[in-house]
């Protein structure tokens, strides 16, 4: 029986799969969209046609569909011998991943006043796992566990002492996975060991985020308490002044409202009143529409902000290391974001950032830049796979 490992994220109304083999090689990879809603569907990757939802299917019944495709397929012939689950938040009790027990998902439910979007699907795709999978070790590889080595004077927000004693409010730091990923790959590409290498590394999604990683340690982080500070990013408006919500509760808009727009009608579809898609907004922008270009240019100006305070944090830098949907297809983006950045010596090629594709070593910098700047795919399913294989057989041994 050939060893197998399955990823699961669970979103909102999302829930994916990724199925990798005991050399932690991609089979196959599924997802089901619109869970919860009348017009439910997944999908296997590379396989014509859809497969059929009941309305309003929830996260477990997405799940079974989604692995009895794999079995229909011949793409999982047995069950697979580790799962690993992507978990948003676990705060202070998670500084690394865990195998998954009674007393692990208790602490996962703890920390859900922390990320209360997040967490709870998180949990209904580990209950619904567990129960598809009883006997398989399954594990859980949170966003926030990398982010647990920042020093207390980047966690710490300046607000009342016991806030940060009782309540638990300071900075986490999200999309961890990612941003480890390029510490490791960086690393490798610049032939450096992962302990003398230091980077700044920008996630540029839907959701987007900056991390400052000295030697292989990450030390600051754009993203707060929840994933909503930082940089400019899809719905989400990133940094905005704490006063506004006094501002807008004059203005008879109740907190629940302000929280929503700022996490779901802001960030680029705020700005340009379009589109959170970075491809349409170029497309937009190139035919005039201002609010576009306004968008792009407020969001590579906030980047390149923060690319200059992560500086702040780091004694040397090895690269700048761009990473996500929007950081490694985005040619547009990097460059009007490193022209922001002259003035701290970076420079890009314009051959190698329009095609960084073709060059298997990621280095779109000039010759005249000070540092490297580099162009990583981020892989956060292998990192979760990789952690669940680890913890699986650490199990096995004892």
């Amino acid at each position: 029986m050939e060893d197998t490992v399955l990823v699961v994220n669970c979103g909102s109304s999302s829930l994916k799969l990724a199925l990798f083999d005991g050399q932690h090689r991609k089979l196959a990879s599924a997802l089901a969209e619109r869970l919860d809603q009348s017009d439910a569907f997944a999908r296997v990757k590379g396989r014509k046609g859809t497969i059929p939802l009941d309305p309003g299917a929830s996260h477990d019944q997405a799940l079974n569909a989604l692995v009895m495709a794999f079995r229909d397929q011949g793409l999982m012939a047995s069950d697979p011998t580790a799962v690993g689950h992507r978990v948003v938040h676990g705060g202070e009790t998670f500084r690394e991943a865990v195998l998954l027990d009674a007393d692990a998902i208790d602490a996962i439910e703890d920390c859900a006043n922390l990320a209360p979007l997040h967490n709870p699907v998180n949990l209904s795709g580990i209950r619904a796992t567990l129960a598809q999978f009883p006997e398989v070790p399954q594990a859980a590889v949170f966003d926030t566990a990398f982010h647990q080595t920042l020093p207390r004077r980047a966690f710490l927000y300046a607000l009342p002492e016991a806030w940060y004693r009782d309540w638990g409010i300071r900075r986490y730091g999200f999309h961890g996975t990612s941003h480890a990923f390029m510490a490791a790959e960086a690393a490798r590409l610049l032939c450096k060991t992962q302990a003398t290498t230091s980077i700044i590394s920008a996630h540029l999604g839907n959701g987007c985020s900056i991390a400052a990683i000295r030697d292989g340690l990450s030390v600051d982080t754009s993203m707060g308490l929840t994933p909503l500070e930082g940089l400019v990013m899809g719905t989400r408006s990133g940094d905005v002044d704490p006063g506004l919500f006094d501002f807008l509760r004059s203005k008879g808009i109740a907190a629940e409202e302000v929280h929503r727009i700022l996490n779901q009608e802001s960030g680029l579809l705020g700005l340009s009143g379009q589109t959170n898609d970075m491809r349409s907004l170029c497309e937009l922008a190139d035919h005039g529409h201002e609010p576009s270009q306004t968008a792009i240019d407020v969001f590579c100006f906030r980047l390149a902000r923060y690319v200059g305070a992560m500086m702040a944090s780091l004694s040397h830098l090895d690269a700048l290391v761009f990473t996500g949907g929007i950081g490694e297809n985005s040619a547009r983006i990097r460059a009007e974001t490193v022209n922001h950045l002259k003035l701290m010596g970076f420079d890009l090629s314009p051959d190698l950032n329009n095609h960084h594709g073709e060059f298997s070593d990621g280095r779109i910098e000039s010759p005249d830049s000070r540092f490297p700047v580099l162009v990583i795919p981020t892989n956060e399913e292998l990192v979760i796979a990789r952690e669940a294989s680890r913890l699986a057989g650490s199990a096995a041994l004892t």
